[in-house]
């Protein structure tokens, strides 16, 4: 009872707020019954992930090769971390949700990404000691005002009741924009861009460390970080993002 009354007044404010700016979708922008959610029409749409897929690299299988089941690709050139999950395929669909949150602040597009987050990195985020995201160097930071990573990262964490940290892994290089760049170009980029903070390497000396980004491309920015993250005393690094590009050499965010 005291639970349902405690709830009243943020009930009766959603109320409020709806009947003023009633919830649409948030890719088409059509009247939907719940905030921070799509229509009927644009959900089906959106490529979600599911089982079976690459233990390390998230990407989906045709069929199930059995548990553990490493791609080709991941055995050919295998990634700093350890596994990687995401929760959908990055199309035209999901690049609207992504943009909303990177380049719009809009955080309601933030709440459904890290529902879906939740669900498709769901042993992750249980196994893991901490949350880290993805930094953007101090000088993108202040031009943007916004890492849509820390965002993420923040409510997952607040959702799984796991500590997170925006100080320990630095961004001290100020690299060019990715797009555009092929995956040697990428990591060529990226080479010493990512440093983790002296007084930070205790909070992750021998623990596990997810990792939080919106998007994962050729993997060269978390490969940058879980580097980073190891070389300073983590025993393990996963990687968790809201959409996996699955051809990287065809589509550019």
């Amino acid at each position: 009872m005291r639970s349902s009354v405690a709830q009243f007044p943020s009930r009766v404010w959603r109320s409020v707020v709806d009947f003023i700016t009633p919830p649409r979708c948030l890719v088409c922008r059509v009247p939907v019954g719940e905030p921070a959610s799509l229509c009927a029409g644009c959900w089906p749409q959106l490529k979600q992930i599911d089982e079976p897929v690459c233990e390390v690299s998230g990407t989906p299988f045709a069929y199930d090769q059995g548990k553990g089941a490493v791609s080709a690709a991941a055995l050919a050139n295998p990634p700093p971390w350890q596994r990687a999950r995401a929760a959908v395929a990055f199309d035209e669909t999901s690049r609207i949700l992504v943009h909303g949150l990177k380049y719009h602040d809009t955080q309601e597009t933030g709440l459904l990404m890290c529902r879906m987050m939740a669900r498709a990195g769901r042993i992750l985020l249980s196994e893991a000691d901490l949350l880290i995201p993805v930094p953007l160097h101090r000088l993108r930071l202040w031009q943007r005002r916004f890492n849509q990573s820390s965002y993420l990262a923040q409510h997952l964490a607040e959702r799984q009741g796991k500590p997170w940290r925006t100080d320990i892994l630095t961004r001290v290089k100020a690299t060019r924009p990715q797009v555009g760049l092929d995956n040697a170009a990428r990591r060529k980029n990226l080479k010493g861009a990512f440093r983790v903070a002296t007084q930070g390497e205790p909070f992750i000396a021998g623990r596990k460390i997810l990792l939080i980004d919106d998007v994962l491309t050729t993997g060269a920015t978390s490969s940058a970080c879980a580097q980073a993250l190891k070389q300073a005393g983590a025993a393990q690094v996963d990687v968790l993002v809201f959409a996996l590009v699955l051809q990287p050499a065809r589509l550019h965010i």
